[in-house]
């Protein structure tokens, strides 16, 4: 059986991706990496047995003892913080890493990860916007590979098998809209916490259901696919398709147009993945063909969702700005599940950093870090002292 590590096992994708190895029952857990729910982890711990853990502090690595206690499990190992990330990450026995964490947490053990040589099934966008020139280069040194789960790149790259990359003209990323596709700019600039949480189609975790809300998720997955599939950015388009039943598509030289649709369930990406180049029976309910109805698509209206502009222009200025921007957005992002700015302050913020920043090649891993930590500070002093502080603790 192969070995699977998963970073951020106690989120969406995470808990999704356990689901997956135990319904096809040929793969083994051998690392487990959580943040703070811990009695969700001491659960998964308890079932699937690893022999690495990792979760954010001393804290919560007692609150998971407490709680394998309860539960009459064995402990683990458990490390800690990024160091035990990373050791989950690089585990001996690890085959695949499936990385799941939301944000920049998830870079650096994904990069060693990539050194090691796994198969690294890749939830956590944010590795490949922050340094995909760094991560696609330790890959090809390596010998990794890197299969998409987000279920925009997994499309595309299903849609590419056999195909030849001459013959392709663009791909084409689709978009939900989110839960503000029809309002006016007004209406999502002054939108509530709840409003932007309440999308339409999928249920996912506060970050990226903010991010969908602003587009800005769609425009890091225009960062993501660039590094993913070798395509500038004036070959990758963003339509907006409500239904999320066509996961995206491919357009060839010849004017064809390859999708690939199913329903809306990421164990389908996942299991994917996981089981390349196979693909086995899963557990998702298939998708009904004959009750879809009508399939509607529309191009997105980069006057009401700014953030999108934002990422073409990042990743048209290359070097660290990409880095610079997801960084901001992260700040901006919780600020606003804070209650501390509104919703249309997030691009304003992006934009700002963005403007300030002075880009540096993404070839090694300290430039990189550098403007991460840069971006977050700069952003964080613009929020005002109040934010800073409240942000940082």
């Amino acid at each position: 059986m192969k070995g699977i590590s998963i970073l951020g096992s106690t989120g969406s994708i995470g808990c999704n991706t356990l689901k997956v190895i135990e319904h096809l029952n040929e793969f083994r857990v051998v690392a487990l990496g959580a943040g703070r729910n811990m009695p969700k982890f001491a659960e998964q711990v308890a079932k699937f047995k690893p022999a690495l853990v990792s979760c954010d502090n001393e804290e919560s690595a007692e609150t998971l003892v407490q709680e394998l206690h309860k539960l009459k499990a064995k402990v683990p190992e458990i490390q800690l913080n990024s160091k035990g990330l990373t050791a989950v990450a690089t585990h001996k026995d690890a085959d695949i890493v499936v990385s799941a964490t939301v944000g920049a947490v998830g870079f650096v053990p994904t990069l060693r990860a990539i050194e090691a040589g796994k198969r690294i099934a890749l939830a956590n966008k944010e590795t490949l916007v922050m340094a995909g020139e760094l991560m696609t280069a330790a890959a090809a040194k390596s010998g990794a590979e890197i299969l998409p789960v987000d279920s925009e790149h997994n499309a595309i790259h299903q849609c590419l098998r056999g195909e030849k990359t001459a013959e392709v003209n663009r791909l084409i990323l689709t978009a939900s809209g989110g839960p503000f596709r029809e309002k006016t700019r007004a209406e999502i600039e002054n939108a509530t916490r709840e409003e932007a949480l309440n999308h339409p189609n999928w249920k996912m975790g506060d970050k990226i259901t903010i991010d969908s809300a602003t587009l800005m998720n769609k425009g890091l997955e225009v960062i993501e696919a660039r590094w993913l599939f070798g395509f500038d950015a004036d070959r990758i388009s963003v339509v907006v398709h409500p239904q999320s039943v066509v996961h995206s598509m491919v357009e060839m030289v010849d004017g064809s147009v390859i999708a690939q649709m199913g329903a809306t369930d990421m164990r389908h990406a996942i299991q994917y993945a996981l089981t390349y180049p196979e693909r086995k029976p899963n557990c998702v309910e298939p998708l009904d063909i004959g009750k879809l109805g009508q399939l509607t698509f529309e191009e997105p209206d980069l006057d009401r969702f700014p953030c999108l502009s934002l990422a073409y222009k990042a990743l048209e200025m290359g070097g660290t700005m990409p880095t610079a921007l997801n960084a901001a957005n992260e700040i901006a992002v919780q600020a606003f599940l804070d209650g501390k700015i509104g919703l249309g302050r997030i691009a304003e913020l992006n934009e700002a950093v963005m403007d300030e920043h002075e880009s540096r090649p993404t070839s090694t891993l300290e430039n990189v870090l550098a403007a991460d930590e840069w971006a977050r500070s700069r952003a964080i002093m613009m929020l005002g002292k109040t934010a800073s502080a409240q942000l940082r603790g």
